[in-house]
């Protein structure tokens, strides 16, 4: 078996690092300190060709498979150190375009996934709701059918681009006495469809250049035509699939802020001197160090893992499991380890480390948490 990247795949991975040194990472730490998104720099990333990565090239995208996105975006993570862009990037990517690539008709894929494709139009998913987190059959949201539309009525939170995007693929119960793999319809609602408002801004821990918001849907009235794949079938279908490409992709910008890490703490252990040495001389240092790679090795083999059987049609549900669940806690051990390598510096927001730390916290929250991830695996064991 052979783990290396092919030329053509170091050499791109090359390429989307240096981009993002350029023009992604310059202005990082005071957008974070303001939690503000980017818009400019949001164009800058499509026009180098990454909002349409897993698109396919049929509706404007690259045709990426997932190892190549997953690529994308450890390597604009490593080079950009932007973790919030990049969980928008994600979002947009993973959880706003392959659910209409995947599942829509052919009259919605061409409506929406060239603009998406080219970065003009941002998408995203809401399922999560105040009281259904990782218990998605809990949602409460309704969608009463009227003749040729539905009404849509119930709260969504925690959503990735909630107020940036321009499509938004909202999950509703839209069969009363159904049990849960069969009463939950999804739905492509348009920005300013009436009844469709942002309720809530939510203030994160990380990932700060990100919005997240709270969505308020009040009547809000689909036409028929803009329901996303078959009747009943977005929990266990378009929501899983989606769950899916979180767990195997959008982890893979964690792995690359690992590696940024990694990469900064080596450098400031080689120049900080301390009783007349680097500390890099020191024992403990060393270990810390060491640490770090073995889990970014881990973290990186894992993901691509997950990544590839996903490309090659092979069952992977604990594989990416393992990957989310590894990963979510890796990151943080390893940001943690940075900054108290970096010692009193590393708890000051000039160096990017205490970011990190922020920033790692969500990849064991969010698409699933750890726990949830640990309970897929325990199950295949288990029965």
């Amino acid at each position: 078996m052979d783990f290396r990247l092919t030329d053509e795949q170091e050499a791109f991975s090359a390429s989307v690092r240096a981009f993002a040194r350029e023009h992604i990472e310059p202005g990082v730490v005071e957008r974070d300190r303001a939690g503000e998104w980017d818009a400019d720099v949001w164009k800058q990333v499509a026009g180098f060709g990454m909002a349409g990565l897993p698109v396919p090239e049929a509706y404007g995208g690259s045709g990426a498979d997932v190892l190549t996105t997953g690529l994308a975006l450890e390597s604009l993570a490593y080079g950009g150190r932007d973790a919030g862009l990049m969980l928008s990037l994600g979002a947009h990517l993973t959880i706003g375009c392959m659910p209409i690539a995947l599942h829509g008709t052919e009259e919605q894929k061409q409506r929406w996934l060239p603009q998406m494709a080219a970065g003009e139009s941002i998408g995203a998913f809401a399922i999560t709701e105040p009281e259904a987190g990782s218990d998605t059959a809990g949602m409460k949201t309704r969608g009463d059918r009227e003749g040729d539309t539905y009404v849509l009525n119930g709260t969504k939170t925690f959503i990735t681009n909630g107020g940036l995007a321009d499509v938004v693929t909202v999950v509703a119960r839209t069969e009363a006495d159904a049990p849960a793999g069969m009463a939950f319809s999804a739905f492509l609602v348009e920005k300013g469809t009436p009844g469709f408002t942002v309720s809530k801004e939510l203030k994160k821990l990380g990932n700060r250049t990100s919005p997240t918001v709270e969505l308020s849907l009040q009547d809000v009235e689909v036409h028929e035509s803009q329901m996303l794949g078959d009747p009943g079938t977005a929990l266990w279908k378009i929501g899983f699939e989606c769950f899916d490409w979180e767990r195997c992709v959008m982890i893979a910008s964690a792995v690359g802020g690992m590696e940024r890490d990694l990469e900064e703490s080596v450098r400031y252990a080689k120049e900080r001197e301390a009783f007349g040495k680097p500390i890099a001389k020191f024992g403990a240092i060393q270990h810390k160090v060491a640490q770090m790679r073995i889990r970014l090795e881990i973290a990186k083999l894992l993901q691509r893992q997950a990544a590839w059987m996903k490309d090659n049609g092979i069952e992977h549900q604990v594989e990416a499991a393992m990957a989310k669940a590894y990963v979510g806690e890796a990151g943080v051990d390893s940001a943690l380890d940075a900054i108290q390598l970096h010692g009193g510096w590393g708890y000051i927001d000039e160096f990017h480390v205490e970011r990190s730390l922020r920033d790692a916290k969500l990849a064991s929250i969010g698409g699933g948490t750890t726990e949830i991830q640990e309970m897929i695996i325990a199950r295949s064991l288990l029965g």
